[in-house]
């Protein structure tokens, strides 16, 4: 088939409308089955609306390159609608047709496009800024005096908000805006409502909820008003009569405030509803009613107000309870099959005045709700019914909870499971990455870590979704970031989060040290110093995205972050004679043979842990620096990473190559991190890991630092059938063991839940964290053997390892060059391995059984190896006759 180009994407954007790039870069895909295809040169035009042509390349570009191409044309202004479209040559020298023109339009570039104020209801609605707030109503009558042609609502707010026009919501985005570092950034959204508007009286409004802003945010209790003691709306409506002129409804003085159905709308507590005090068509022309009050208007934002890079939080898909249960106290519990982040969407029909009450848990214990993991979050939802005799449906607005279970109380007769469903709720980001393979325990691990990552992406990548914290931890997305960018497109999201982590760094006093989470909202007081993973964060992030999505752009954003932080390491090398030396270290966080209580008790040595990364931190900045034309700094960020090595040999490497921690983690981060200067105690520190593997009787000894390089490390020690025993453990702690006891997340804790169907006792025991869930890259790249042989997937790497007892393994994943997969069946001694190459790539494969790496290029493949073996399988377990695996691993 002829070459056919996709219509381009502008950045990473899927719905372009309200960008904040004056010139942004075009990614297209080609699809062909020609094999071997390679593109040989482009053209791209840009067009006006009317389809003229206002820039594009002269004529043919001679490149490869098809994934975010410099913009060629002149620098869009605020509110302007440009197209593209692209064709492409073949090697061969064959055109293809003109791609479909894709679209964008840029938002608000400038801080002189606002002209809008910030709103706030005046104090006499009587809103006590020290407790939790109500929903506000806010609302703005108008009138249009011809038809319209087009029509754009830009809004934000500090807090989260929904706006309506005509008595209908506008968009289908959830928390809007969601998050951000407040101080420095502030992101808007934009909606087309041209098709809201009518010619004569509108109403332009909106609820109005604490969110993140004023909301409680914390553990122990949390506090009140971290950025500020009012939410307050800001919203611009530009309207393009078809005559050609303009008119603007701002947010200003104009505007009236009401309370509403909704005291209460908490993001931890959730959300009172009393839907007697609902006010029927208050955002829809007419009368209102009374208890409206006059707005106050607001200085402008702090931050500069930004266009978002990735999708907003919406409503992906509903799930219906799988069982009703009646737990020993006679309780009515909602089992929905999958531990979800989201709310409850009702469906009722019963007398006014009734309050039907929905709590939220992830799990069971003695067969009622396990509430003492939320900690201070109430997780409570409760919905007073106004009686209306054709029923009523509710879903809280401004909350969400992580749950699996709901108890329903006081609900009016006989619930009907099918009134009650979850709704999901997550940043919309593109699904990206799937894998399957024959044993039904490892996809559901699988599963279990998208499920994950699903919950966790709320705006930002948050540590939990169900407990009084909910925060943007750094560590675990540093060591995640791998799986995360296969599984889903998270780069616009990601590459926004990382502009507030520079921008919560580089205010710090010193602008070195990224905080512990971002967006920073840890109490003052809270410990700030440094920390190995935590920090490695502003590093390890823009380069698992870098080798993800090939966007070099986003490590020039990020460079003065990133610089900042190996600088400070390197200060600390300096000071401590080569190693950084420091009080606490965060280290192997939740090594699973440290006490409930004290989480960071690891088996591996802190300052090991600290230096082992300080080193892969200097490694990576080198590479990043020599792509930035930075030469200087790629030398000294060289001579770093290897002082750092020189010394951790010294310090915490035998001759032998023994370390002076005996741990997983240790040997993990040894082997994986280059840190072994010889050859012998290369081969030692794999002997010796597999060693200390076989005697734990296969089960995980990593916490945080040591779980994403622990499976990594034994496969090129020469003994992957070790890592397949290790993943294919069950017994606790191991990665099955959840999935064993009914998982559906992956767990905080290795034993989040013991054995006996107990809660762990210690505090923090969630029941969704992504973290330990980056065994997911290896099983991506090592079992199914799809992976990256160069940045952004233009070269691939297809080398499966087949192990353990599994008969087949693949795995996909939607590239920016098109879909890639790479997978492999045994049939006895045979393994049949099979590949798909997008266009416009190559890959090098290495088969199973140790032949030459060869290279291939796009198209479908094939390839039989003969006479592969497996070694003894089981493993056997290597134990001193004293001990058994729970005495080992704590």
């Amino acid at each position: 088939m002829q070459a056919k180009v996709t219509a381009p994407v502008f950045e990473h954007h899927r719905a372009p409308l309200g960008i904040g790039e004056p010139r942004p870069r075009l990614s297209w895909r080609t699809e062909t089955d020609a094999p071997d295809w390679r593109q040989s040169a482009y053209e791209i035009e840009l067009l006006d609306d009317a389809g003229t042509r206002i820039g594009g390349t002269d004529g043919r570009v001679g490149s490869d390159a098809s994934v975010l191409v410099p913009w060629p044309g002149p620098d869009l202004a605020s509110r302007t609608r440009a197209g593209a479209r692209v064709r492409v040559w073949g090697a061969e020298g064959r055109v293809s047709a003109w791609s479909p023109v894709a679209y964008a339009e840029t938002g608000l570039l400038d801080a002189a496009d606002w002209t809008a104020r910030p709103i706030a209801p005046h104090p006499d609605l009587g809103i006590d800024p020290g407790r939790p707030q109500p929903v506000v109503l806010l609302r703005r009558s108008f009138r249009l005096r011809a038809p319209v042609a087009a029509a754009r609502l830009y809004v934000t707010a500090l807090g989260v908000c929904r706006p309506e026009l005509n008595g209908r919501p506008v968009g289908a985005d959830v928390l809007t805006p969601g998050w951000s570092s407040y101080h420095h950034r502030l992101r808007y959204s934009t909606y087309d409502v041209t098709e809201q508007l009518r010619e004569g009286a509108n109403v332009l409004g909106a609820q109005l909820g604490e969110g993140w802003y004023s909301g409680r945010l914390g553990f122990h209790g949390g506090r009140r008003a971290v950025y500020g003691d009012r939410p307050a709306l800001l919203a611009q409506l530009e309207i393009r009569y078809a005559d050609g002129s303009r008119e603007t409804v701002a947010t200003d003085g104009r505007w009236q405030a009401a309370t509403g159905p909704a005291p209460r709308s908490e993001l931890y507590d959730g959300e009172e509803y009393d839907a007697r005090l609902e006010r029927p068509g208050w955002s829809a022309p007419g009368e209102a009613g009374d208890g409206w009050v006059p707005v106050i208007e607001l200085d402008m934002p702090r931050g500069d107000l930004v266009a978002p890079t990735g999708p907003p939080v919406r409503r992906t898909r509903t799930l219906k309870p799988v069982r009703v249960l009646t737990t020993p106290a006679g309780r009515t519990v909602l089992d929905f099959g999958q531990n979800l982040v989201g709310r409850l969407r009702l469906r009722v029909r019963g007398e006014a005045g009734r309050t039907v009450t929905l709590r939220h848990a992830e799990v069971l214990e003695h067969g009622e709700l396990a509430l003492r993991p939320l900690r201070h979050a109430e997780a409570t939802d409760r919905y007073t019914l106004k009686g209306a005799p054709e029923g009523e449906t509710y879903e809280p607005l401004f909350t969400f909870h992580g749950f699996r279970y709901a108890q329903v109380d006081d609900w009016p007769g006989e619930l009907d499971p099918g009134d009650i469903e979850a709704v999901v709720l997550h940043t919309d980001m593109e699904r990206t990455g799937w894998f399957a393979c024959s044993d039904p325990l490892v996809e559901q691990l699988h599963a279990n870590i998208v499920w994950g990552m699903r919950g966790n992406f709320l705006d930002l990548p948050t540590d939990c979704p169900q407990r009084d914290e909910r925060l943007g931890w750094t560590g675990d997305i540093a060591v995640f970031a791998p799986t995360a960018a296969f599984l889903y497109d998270c780069s616009g999201m990601l590459g926004s989060w990382l502009r507030d982590l520079a921008a919560e760094q580089l205010a710090r006093p010193d602008g070195a040290v990224p905080p512990l989470v971002v967006p920073d909202a840890l109490p003052d007081g809270f410990p700030s110093a440094a920390n190995a993973i935590w920090a490695d964060s502003a590093v390890f992030v823009p380069w698992a995205l870098y080798r993800a999505f090939g966007d070099e752009g986003l490590l020039r954003t990020q460079w003065e972050s990133m610089s900042a932080w190996a600088d400070e390491l390197e200060r600390y090398a300096t000071e401590g004679g080569g190693l950084w030396r420091a009080e606490f270290q965060l280290g192997d966080w939740l090594d699973p043979g440290a006490p409930p209580d004290r989480p960071g008790d690891a088996r591996t040595d802190g300052d090991l842990v600290a230096n082992a990364y300080a080193a892969r931190t200097a490694e990576i900045m080198a590479e990043v620096a020599a792509l930035l034309g930075e030469p200087e700094h790629a030398e000294r960020y060289t001579r770093l990473a290897g002082r750092v090595r020189a010394a951790f040999a010294d310090e915490f490497v035998t001759p032998g190559g023994l370390l002076a921690s005996d741990a997983q983690t240790a040997y993990a981060l040894a082997l994986r991190f280059s840190l072994l200067p010889t050859a012998r105690q290369r081969e030692r520190a794999g002997r010796r890991l597999v060693e200390i593997v076989r005697r734990a009787g296969f089960r995980i000894a990593t916490g945080f630092a040591g779980t994403p390089l622990i499976c990594d490390a034994l496969t090129e020690a020469g003994a992957p059938e070790i890592a397949y025993r290790m993943l294919l453990e069950t017994g606790c702690p191991s990665w099955l063991y959840p999935v064993t006891m009914g998982a559906t997340t992956v767990w905080e804790r290795w034993d989040s839940l013991l054995p006996d169907g107990t809660v762990n006792p210690g505090e923090m025991t969630s029941f969704n964290h992504y973290a330990l869930g980056a065994v997911a890259d290896w099983l991506h790249r090592t079992v199914a053997g799809l992976g990256q042989a160069g940045p952004g997937w233009k070269r691939l790497r297809i080398a499966p390892v087949p192990g353990g007892t599994l008969t087949r393994a693949q795995a996909a994943h939607l590239t920016p060059y098109g879909r890639a997969e790479a997978g492999w069946e045994r049939r006895g001694d045979t393994v049949t391995v099979t590949a798909v190459v997008p266009p416009n790539t190559s890959a090098l494969v290495e088969l199973p059984g140790g032949k030459p790496p060869f290279e291939v290029g796009s198209g479908s493949h094939t390839f039989t190896v003969e006479g592969v073996t497996t070694p003894e399988w089981p493993p056997p377990p290597l134990r001193h006759p004293f001990s058994s695996p729970e005495t080992e691993t704590g």
